[in-house]
C-alpha cells in the first residue's frame, strides 16, 4: 500500500509539474515573441513529455535502464492505443492535415530506427548520438516546411498552444511557474520510481514490466489531457498530433539524452516483445490516416481493447 501511495503522489506530482512547465515556458515564450508556431511545436509537443523525460533520465542515473527504456517503449503503446483510443471514442478524429500523416511516418520511421538499434541488446553513447541528430533534423524540417507553406498545416501546432489556457501574466508568476514545474518533475521522478521498484518486487514482476505498464501510464498524462480536451473542442488534428509529436520526442530526444548520460541495456522481454507492438501499433496509426483519414469510434474502442490485451498480457 505504501508503495502504491508512492506511485500516486508521483504520478500527481509529475503531472502538476509538467502542467506547470508548460503555461510558464509558454507564457515566457508570448512575452519574448517567439512564433505561436514554434511554441505549440516545441513548447508544446515536448513539453508534454516532459514527465517521461525527467522520469527516464533519473531512471538510468539510479541504474534502472529497464524502467528508463520501459517507460518510452509503453508511453509510445500507450499513447496510440490508449489515448487516442479514448480521444476517438469521444469523438471521431478526422484528419484533414498532410503534417499529421508526415509526422506519422516520422514515427514508424523512428520506432525502425529504435528496432535497429538495439539490435546490439544496449543503447550507447552513439546510439543517443544518432537519436538526438534525428530529432535535429526532424525539428528543422517540421518547422522550415510549415514556415514557408509547403505543409498546409501550421496551424496545427499553433492550436496545440491555444489548448493551454491560464497562462501566468507577471514576469514573477512565469519564473515561478517555471520553477515549481522543475521542482516538481524531479521530485516526482524519484517519489514514482521509488513506488514503481516497491510494487515490482512485491508482485514479483520485472522493473520492465512496471516501466512499460504503470509508470508509462502515469507520465504520459499531460499528453492525455491536452488530448482529450482537443477531441471535446472538435480539434481532432490537434488530438493526433499532439500524440505523434510525443512520440516523436520520446523515442529520439528522451531515449538520445538517456543513453547520452548512460548507457541503457535493454531487457530481453522489450527485445523480444514490446518494441514490436510499439512498432505495428505505428504502422497500424499510419495506416488509418492514409486510408480512412480519420479515427472512427469502431477504431477507437479497437484500440482500446488493443491496450486493454497488450496490459493483460504484460502482466500474464
Amino acid at each position: 500500500m505504501l508503495d502504491l501511495l508512492y506511485l500516486l503522489i508521483g504520478v500527481l506530482l509529475l503531472t502538476a509539474g509538467g502542467e506547470a512547465l508548460i503555461r510558464g515556458s509558454l507564457a515566457a515564450a508570448n512575452r519574448l515573441g517567439i512564433s505561436p508556431l514554434l511554441s505549440g511545436l516545441l513548447i508544446v509537443g515536448c513539453g508534454t513529455s516532459a514527465p517521461e523525460l525527467v522520469v527516464s533520465i533519473e531512471a538510468a542515473l539510479s541504474a534502472q535502464p529497464d524502467i528508463a527504456v520501459g517507460n518510452v517503449v509503453g508511453s509510445n503503446i500507450g499513447n496510440v492505443l490508449l489515448i487516442l483510443g479514448v480521444c476517438a471514442l469521444i469523438s471521431p478524429l478526422a484528419v484533414k492535415s498532410l503534417v499529421l500523416r508526415r509526422d506519422a511516418v516520422t514515427v514508424v520511421m523512428a520506432s525502425i530506427l529504435f528496432v535497429v538499434l538495439v539490435g546490439g541488446e544496449a543503447l550507447v553513447r552513439f546510439d543517443a548520438a544518432i537519436f538526438l541528430l534525428a530529432l535535429a533534423a526532424y525539428f528543422i524540417w517540421a518547422y522550415s516546411t510549415e514556415r514557408s507553406g509547403e505543409a498546409p498545416s501550421a496551424e496545427l501546432h499553433i492550436a496545440e498552444g491555444e489548448e493551454v489556457s491560464l497562462l501566468p501574466k507577471s514576469t514573477l508568476w512565469i519564473v515561478a511557474a517555471i520553477f515549481l514545474g522543475l521542482v516538481l518533475l524531479v521530485s516526482g521522478s524519484q517519489v514514482l520510481l521509488k513506488g514503481a521498484v516497491g510494487i515490482a518486487q512485491s508482485m514479483g514482476v520485472s522493473e520492465a514490466v512496471v516501466g512499460l505498464t504503470i509508470v508509462a501510464v502515469g507520465t504520459s498524462l499531460p499528453e492525455f489531457s491536452i488530448s482529450v480536451i482537443a477531441a471535446l473542442r472538435r480539434h481532432a488534428d490537434v488530438a493526433i498530433g499532439n500524440v505523434l509529436g510525443s512520440n516523436i520526442f520520446n523515442l529520439l530526444g528522451i531515449l538520445g539524452v538517456s543513453a547520452l548520460l548512460q548507457p541503457l541495456p535493454v531487457h530481453e522481454r522489450i527485445l523480444q516483445f514490446d518494441q514490436w507492438v510499439m512498432l505495428g501499433t505505428s504502422l497500424v496509426l499510419l495506416l488509418f490516416l492514409y486510408t480512412g483519414r480519420r479515427l472512427s469510434r469502431v477504431e477507437g474502442g479497437l484500440l482500446l481493447l488493443g491496450y486493454a490485451a497488450y496490459v493483460g498480457f504484460s502482466f500474464i
